[in-house]
């Protein structure tokens, strides 16, 4: 016997010997749990005991019996304990156990052991273990060892349902895609819903066992019709008169939905083969465990039935659902929770649940309806509270006399709209299954076996099975409509995950015509807005006083335009958002990141908990902090959302690089070179072209291309430049003859839809100039002319790094341009005080910062009355700053991005010496303290100034101050050159 077996034969003797008591014998049980596998102890592995976790309401701390970050939690309660009612709590543990979030959480009662992946499987343990079996189950338990071991779980339900998916998921694009009599996608769809209905109905005790795999042998074996069986089995399930003979005896009435209208298809060979058989050694998908089978499936199905452009034009992204309990959680479960801890009667209990069962709750982007699922179970499961709270409290007559409806939630009270009809179908069928599930789950929780009150298998509890069917008809309620432009019904919540493109998506992949409706019904909203705004806006209008709504949404929703329709809308309208995600990783195929926003149309006192995930981590990048108010920018520092526009800003100064817009204007620098040897006058239209990669990652950074850039030239000016401009011809003119065609035909179908809409002439305009760079920036171009060097950062960073340029290179818009050439002006752009007000006011790409003048540049107050001396250190700290940048490429040969990646390292660098010292300068020019906070200062700066220009006043804009008279000492010649 190995030693490992040894050790855990020991733990268990010595754990049978303990009372379960979870105050007194919980530590002593988590430390000999360790020493069993391996460790010296707890203290020894480096886990802590009664970690303190910060709730999320103002009620003060919890303590987690044990964590060991980053492999596992551990909830201990006493001894026979039912450790369903206590998932709620380990998961909220979990949510807040950041950073360095624990992979497992292991629920436990001296007994048994549920183990938990929340990432992975959120409805169910991904394994039961039982005290005695844990000697020869251990390696469910391979991630408690010194060095980790991947797990091997009995429950993975996570891959069951990815197995079953696959299955059907298949067998639905082999109907739609036969080469002879392709299935109809809408009969295919009903055909391949009501088959899985079925596979889970005979797995959950709805159908006679062994129904869809008897069927497919009957097919495979003895040459039976599947057309006639699967039909008959389906026409049964819609009858409500049972069969009194032959072979669909047993099967009872479903439901007048789903099954009112059957198309029977006669199958394949391999189509039956996906379904069911046995002889094949990939198992089809009736011969899975259904009841193991996650409701989740159908999202999953939903995703993988449709192809990946199709799922992309909807906008539709699979939802884990850890994540859906980021909404359903504080939007419907903190509440209702709430209320029912502090019940102390009957009658206030009763009240409750009469108020639970009337609940009603809208997902107007239902999709497949994963959240409605999720919805619906966590509603049971508070349904289930109030039961068990009203046994402890009254008489078992009185307790059979309220429990006569073991659950009172129905699916009647949730509704969806959607406008894939697909996806409407699944929604339902997540509804119908879930109203099983949730029964047997309610007997689960309220059996007691030692009173014999509610034991399995009475008469009492066959009673409440039967409740399960007739399925509920749901076609009213989850609706294949659009949401923008339906009417919703009165709920109490409004949850989902709404699609979200940006504009520019949107008008390439929406039908012509409906961005000029939306903006019709909707002209509030700027056009400008994320698709996904327009939820938020809706949800909002659509909520009474005091009902909440939470939704997803791209990390947009809190950035400029988005924002501005949006949340800002929101909480200027009697909105308070009560819990948030500021960013995280949406997790999927769609590589996006979102935003999460929970509120409450009215006041909610105490503490709000935001959250943020870092970095690409899904486990170590999180990390919340408690606000007494969250902002619409769901920023952890002052909120500076409310900053408006200095006018001395906007004027002139900041500008995005130029888009050629054509692959044709571009060169490689040994072709341009080598042109400009034949043709030295050609350098009047061709120059050194410098992008963002460049800047950063060049060893030393140079242009890697010359642009083709006409300037103003008209046609004829530019046939001087024959060899350019036949160059352009052959290849930018015909892309933009059929851009500019498309869009002609385009626009032509809009206003068919929308008579008089207002359409898009960009390739129009672009092809009446076909020459010329899409947008060639000539009023930076007219400011740059002036100097000899000017000064750029890479519009879309991590990183605040600013470099002089010299006016010989045309700046790429990856580029964002400063028409500046002193050096105070770059070291205010270059500091952490600028950093931080960029890093507030911009927008971003995916998670990365995004420079965006008109909310950056032209909000952001310069110093305004700093003194000789003040300024001169600037221009001090900024001329050495860039010589330490120089020094170290110079002598390490790495790009900037190389060395400023040090900077994340811990130790001395003189990089960071050298920002530091810029930084301080630049706090001295504002007269701003060390202990002052940078964005509350500049802020109420912003709001001096812009009230200043409105009273006609004076002020300081950007660039060297009015008081310095001679420029020259500020200009130096270290520049960036071709």
């Amino acid at each position: 016997m190995s030693k490992i077996v040894d050790d855990l034969n020991s733990f268990v003797a010595y754990a049978s010997t303990l009372d379960g008591d979870e105050k007194g014998e919980a530590q002593v049980f988590c430390d000999r749990l360790f020493r069993a596998f391996g460790h010296e102890g707890y203290k020894e592995a480096g886990a802590t005991l009664e970690y303190r976790i910060k709730k999320t309401s103002s009620k003060g701390t919890s303590f987690a019996d044990l964590i060991w970050k980053p492999r596992l939690l551990i909830e201990m309660k006493r001894g026979g304990e039912k450790l369903q009612l206590h998932v709620r709590q380990a998961f909220d543990y979990w949510v807040n156990a950041v950073p360095n979030r624990p992979r497992y959480v292991v629920l436990c009662n001296f007994n048994e052991f549920w183990i938990y992946d929340f990432d992975r499987q959120l409805d169910e343990p991904v394994d039961r273990v039982n005290l005695k079996e844990l000697p020869k189950r251990y390696t469910a338990f391979n991630f408690l060892f010194p060095v980790e071991r991947k797990p091997q779980f009995n429950n993975d339900r996570d891959e069951v349902s990815r197995q079953a998916a696959d299955k059907m998921a298949e067998l639905f694009k082999r109907l739609t895609r036969r080469l002879k009599h392709p299935v109809p996608r809408e009969q295919a769809q009903r055909f391949v819903l009501q088959t899985v209905v079925a596979m889970f109905a005979e797995d959950i005790d709805l159908l006679p066992a062994g129904m869809i795999k008897g069927i497919v042998d009957d097919c495979l074996q003895n040459k039976q019709s599947s057309y006639d069986l699967f039909g008959g089995l389906f026409h049964q399930m819609n009858d409500p008169n049972f069969a009194k003979g032959g072979r669909f005896v047993g099967v009872r009435y479903f439901n007048g939905g789903l099954f009112s209208q059957i198309n029977p298809i006669e199958l394949t060979e391999f189509e039956l083969d996906l379904i069911g058989n046995e002889a094949k050694g990939d198992q089809g998908a009736a011969l899975k465990d259904w009841s193991k089978v996650n409701p989740a499936i159908f999202g999953t199905l939903f995703q993988q039935s449709m192809d990946a452009a199709e799922r992309h034009a909807y906008g539709a992204h699979f939802t884990s659902e850890a994540d859906i309990q980021r909404i359903v959680g504080p939007t419907i479960v903190k509440p209702w929770r709430e209320r029912i801890d502090a019940a102390t009667t009957m009658k206030q209990l009763t009240t409750l649940r009469r108020e639970l069962a009337e609940f009603q709750v809208l997902d107007a982007a239902c999709g497949s309806g994963n959240f409605l699922y999720v919805a619906f179970r966590e509603l049971a499961r508070l349904d289930q509270l109030i039961l068990l709270r009203l046994k402890a409290l009254v008489s078992h007559k009185e307790f059979q006399n309220q429990s006569k409806q073991l659950v009172a939630i129905r699916p009647l009270q949730f509704h969806g709209i959607d406008l894939d009809s697909f996806g409407v179908e699944l929604a339902k069928v997540s509804l119908m299954i879930a109203k099983k599930l949730a029964l047997d789950e309610a007997i689960d929780a309220l059996a007691e076996d030692d009173a014999g009150e509610f034991t399995k298998g009475t008469g009492e509890l066959a009673f409440h099975r039967d409740e399960a069917l007739p399925l509920d008809n749901l076609d009213e309620n989850i609706r294949c409509e659009d949401a923008l432009f339906a009417k919703w019904p009165k709920v109490n919540a409004v949850i989902g995950n709404p699609p979200y493109q940006s504009k520019n998506k949107a008008q390439k992949e929406m039908e012509p015509g409906y961005l000029q409706k939306l903006r019709q019904h909707y002209p509030q909203i700027d056009g400008r807005s994320d698709y996904c705004v327009y939820w938020f806006r809706k949800t909002h209008d659509q909520l009474a006083e005091g009902q909440r709504a939470g939704l997803v949404g791209t990390n947009t929703i809190r950035q400029n335009y988005t924002r501005e329709a949006g949340l800002d809308y929101i909480t200027q309208n009697g909105g308070t958002i009560t819990e948030a995600v500021s960013s995280m990783i949406w997790p999927g195929d769609a590589v996006v990141h979102v935003s999460i926003v929970n509120w409450v149309k009215g006041k909610q006192l105490g503490k709000k908990r935001l959250y943020i995930q870092e970095g690409n981590d899904q486990q170590s990048g999180w990390r919340h902090a408690d606000f007494d108010k969250i902002g619409a920018s769901l920023s952890f520092a002052t909120d500076v959302t409310t900053a408006k526009r200095i006018s001395a800003n906007a004027q002139k100064g900041c500008y995005q690089g130029q888009t050629h817009g054509h692959e044709g204007f571009l060169l490689q620098p040994k072709e341009a070179e080598a042109l400009l040897k034949l043709h030295p006058d050609y350098e009047q239209v061709l120059f050194p072209f410098l992008i963002g990669d460049d800047l950063l990652g060049g060893i030393p950074p140079k242009p890697s291309r010359f642009v083709i850039d006409f300037r103003e030239l008209s046609l004829p000016e530019a046939q001087h430049f024959k060899l350019l401009l036949t160059r352009v011809q052959k290849m930018v003119l015909p892309d933009r003859q059929k851009a500019a065609d498309e869009e002609t035909a385009r626009n032509k179908q809009i206003r068919a839809a929308v008579p008089g809409a207002k359409v898009n002439k960009h390739h129009a305009n672009f092809l009446k100039h076909w020459w010329l760079l899409s947008y060639g920036r000539s009023d930076m171009l007219a400011v740059l002319s002036g100097l000899n060097r000017y000064i750029a950062c890479v519009r879309v960073t991590k990183r605040p790094i600013f470099e002089f340029i010299s006016t010989e290179i045309s700046p790429n818009d990856s580029l964002q341009v400063f028409a500046y050439d002193d050096d105070y002006s770059f070291g205010l752009l270059q500091s952490n005080v600028h950093w931080a007000w960029f890093i507030e006011r911009c927008s971003t790409m995916k998670a990365d910062p995004r420079y965006t003048s008109n909310t950056v540049f032209d909000t952001f107050p310069w110093p305004q009355k700093p003194t000789t001396k003040a300024i001169e250190e600037v221009a001090k700290a900024s001329r050495e700053l860039r010589k330490c940048r120089n020094d170290m490429r110079a002598k390490r040969k790495q790009s900037l991005r190389e060395i400023y990646r040090t900077l994340e390292l811990p130790g001395a660098n003189p990089l960071k010496d050298a920002h530091a010292a810029l930084d301080q300068a630049v706090r001295n020019a504002y007269g701003m303290g060390k202990t002052i906070d940078p964005l509350a200062f500049l802020l109420a700066l912003n709001r001096q100034l812009v009230e200043a220009e409105r009273k006609g006043e004076a002020i300081q804009g950007p660039g060297l101050p009015a008081s310095v008279k001679n420029r020259a000492p500020f200009i130096s010649a270290d520049c960036l050159t071709p």
